[in-house]
């Protein structure tokens, strides 16, 4: 049972490093779980760490992939190992491997390298360092090579953006404030001169959509908003409360993406929205989902008018004809006053010569708040300044 006890310490650890949230208390359940009587088969041994160490039904893939990589299971083993080694780039279409190399890093993690004796002074290096960044900073996402998506990645990520907050009619207790008058009597009642409560207004983060546009001029830029998004929806710990945040992307047709971009894991919950959308890449109807999302939607994830929605898009619609047109001016304007503040990302902004010549942004660009660019790491870190 040490042993066990020993593997099941480890198992938490990694487990931790791939992204769950394992704590102390949830590894001494599962050992009282395996001294109650959980180790009579696999079956029950597995159900029983399950039972103890996850509390979302997203993170229970990543568990499953652990699990059976961990308590020896040779063959998915072998494949985990195989995501450590070089692979030739190949072009995309079958769908990512479920193992990640999120937790292949956690299984197997690298070994440290020593350090070699320098032969440059050090501020040189820092020079050169600081101009990688400057140059990533300002580098379009459309022409990023593998290596700098990679690193693009990883510093949006490390964005956790303070969503601007907004009074709500609930109450929080506070030092400062009116007097709470139910908390003052149950404190008088329980402890005779006890000095009075105080309460005030609660403030919560205002509700975040995500509208984004997966054609094909679109789908690169777009998929950082959604790894924005992701991390929104899995705070890391200490961040305070949870943002409301819900996620749509649009084609041919309007899909909802929150559930599964709720995966801890980003490569997971992108591979899980790729599953999930069958017209990634292809045309677009910028009317017709936004009508969509008006008739079905709005009034569900709007929060009363004082979202903020994200519409990703260049406004190149389909039809540039006047009727087209006109209905996508009128969808933009419903959903503008539908919600507090529309903010259009538009990627086409990158062009120091753009000008509204389209019908399309000459339809929308009236019915929004603000028009800004998202094409670079710059542009991305401004928004989030500006959301906050």
């Amino acid at each position: 049972m040490d042993h066990l006890a020993e593997n099941l310490v480890h198992f938490g650890r990694v487990l931790r490093a791939a992204g769950l949230p394992v704590g102390t208390d949830r590894l001494m359940l599962a050992t009282q779980a395996l001294q109650a009587g959980a180790l009579a088969s696999r079956a029950d041994f597995k159900a029983a760490l399950a039972a103890c160490l996850v509390d979302r039904p997203e993170h229970r893939p990543l568990f499953e992939q652990a699990f059976h990589v961990f308590w020896r299971d040779p063959d998915l083993l072998g494949r985990i190992m195989a995501l450590l080694l070089p692979q030739a780039q190949g072009r995309a279409g079958a769908p990512p491997p479920p193992e990640n190399r999120r937790l292949a890093d956690a299984l197997f993690p690298a070994p440290a390298l020593q350090e070699q004796p320098r032969t440059e002074p050090v501020d040189i290096e820092a020079r050169l360092d600081a101009g990688s960044r400057e140059l990533l900073q300002r580098r379009d996402f459309d022409t990023m090579t593998t290596a700098e998506w990679a690193a693009a990645r990883q510093a949006l990520a490390a964005l956790q953006p303070q969503l601007a907050r907004r009074l709500t009619r609930r109450f929080e207790t506070a030092p400062r404030g009116r007097i709470a008058w139910r908390a003052t009597l149950r404190a008088e009642g329980r402890h005779a001169g006890a000095p009075p409560q105080r309460e005030r207004a609660r403030l919560r983060p205002t509700p975040l959509v995500l509208l984004a546009d997966i054609s094909g001029s679109m789908g690169r830029y777009s998929r950082v908003l959604l790894h924005l998004a992701q991390g929104l929806l899995n705070p890391a710990a200490g961040m305070g409360e949870r943002p409301v945040v819900e996620a749509f992307v649009f084609g041919t047709r309007l899909t909802r993406i929150t559930r599964q971009l709720r995966q801890r894991d980003p490569d997971a919950a992108l591979a899980a929205v790729s599953a999930a959308v069958p017209d990634w890449a292809g045309g677009t109807r910028i009317a017709a989902n936004l009508h969509a999302f008006n008739r079905d939607w709005a009034r569900r994830v709007l929060g009363g008018g004082n979202a903020t929605v994200l519409l990703v898009t260049d406004g190149l619609e389909r039809s540039d004809d006047d009727p087209a047109c006109a209905r996508l001016g009128f969808e933009a304007e419903r959903l503008r006053l539908s919600c507090g503040e529309l903010l259009w990302l538009n990627p086409l902004l990158r062009f120091a010569a753009f000008e509204p010549r389209a019908a399309g942004v000459k339809a929308l660009l009236p019915q929004v708040s603000r028009h800004l660019p998202v094409h670079d790491l710059d542009s991305v870190q401004r928004l989030v300044a500006a959301l906050g």
